[in-house]
């Protein structure tokens, strides 16, 4: 392999400074208050600040409303995930089979993608409308009066809708593109050894996505973390002590509406600890079973 020539040493850092910079202002900086500030009790009004400890981190950890957001996080988190990752792949595949007007059809599931989160929220809470929506009045149709913003259930339920709807596309795309990428005479083989359609999927499609399927894993897991605070703040409309909500808008709800900034840090600091164990354990453990061909 022929090694690039620069003509000045320092070009390369050149180079790289624009990147490194923007990493800086934007990911360490940030992350290095957030540390900061949560070992101290802030002012509201930023007359000055009190170094507190551990205090906010045990506030935090000891609070019952911290722990059951934490639990509900879980929930959301697996059954966003799990739920994407499943229509996504399902969608895929039936549209790697599809011959006539398959672009067609390809556009229809895609163009969702395109689509904002807080616009997102914003036409769920037109489907799950107490006076005009179309799913609260098919709920109605079996006898469930639907209270969307007002029941937690009924929230959670169009919440996890709403976000597996807006992630779909995206796991579809990736996952069409995996399918679409697998040898030829790979599947002609494994049709001539086995006429289960399912069998073949288990046995050979889905091993051969593997290192999509775990890409995809961790994109949906962060999209669930934190990507869908702006569907969550359009369906709650700040009334979070009624609803529902995330660890992550649960550090919004305390730092910009409550002006507790040293609780508020502590809490993102706590949520990136756990992001950091989740990522470690996906690596040093999924990723084993992932085989790259």
């Amino acid at each position: 392999m022929k090694r690039v020539q620069f003509s000045s040493r320092w070009l390369p850092y050149l180079f790289l400074a624009p990147q490194m910079a923007i990493i800086f202002v934007f990911f360490y900086w940030p992350s290095v208050q957030a540390v900061q500030s949560s070992f101290y009790l802030e002012d509201p009004f930023g007359f000055g600040s009190t170094f507190v400890g551990l205090e906010n981190y045990a506030d935090i950890l000891s609070s019952h409303e911290y722990l059951g957001i934490a639990k509900f996080t879980l929930v959301f988190t697996l059954l966003v995930t799990g739920l994407s990752l499943g229509l996504g792949l399902l969608l895929a595949v039936k549209a790697d089979a599809v011959l006539r007007g398959s672009h067609s059809y390809k556009t229809l599931l895609i163009w969702v993608y395109a689509v904002a989160p807080p616009v997102a929220g914003l036409i769920g809470m037109m489907f799950f409308d107490q006076h005009i929506g179309p799913l609260v009045r098919a709920a109605a149709f079996f006898g469930w009066d639907m209270k969307v913003g007002l029941d937690y259930t009924d929230t959670a339920i169009a919440m996890i809708t709403v976000s597996v709807w807006k992630q779909i596309p995206y796991n579809f795309i990736f996952f069409l593109s995996g399918l679409q990428s697998l040898p030829a005479s790979v599947r002609e083989a494994a049709l001539i050894d086995c006429r289960s359609g399912a069998r073949r999927f288990l046995d050979v499609t889905l091993p051969l996505l593997a290192p999509t399927a775990f890409f995809l894993l961790i994109m949906n897991m962060t999209y669930a973390l934190f990507e869908t605070f702006g569907i969550i703040d359009v369906i709650v409309k700040d009334k979070a002590a009624n609803n529902p909500i995330t660890l992550v808008y649960k550090v919004y709800m305390d730092g910009f509406r409550g002006n507790d900034l040293g609780g508020s840090s502590a809490q993102s600091v706590i949520l990136m600890l756990i992001v950091f164990v989740l990522t470690i354990f996906q690596f040093r453990f999924i990723e084993r079973r992932v085989h790259y061909g």
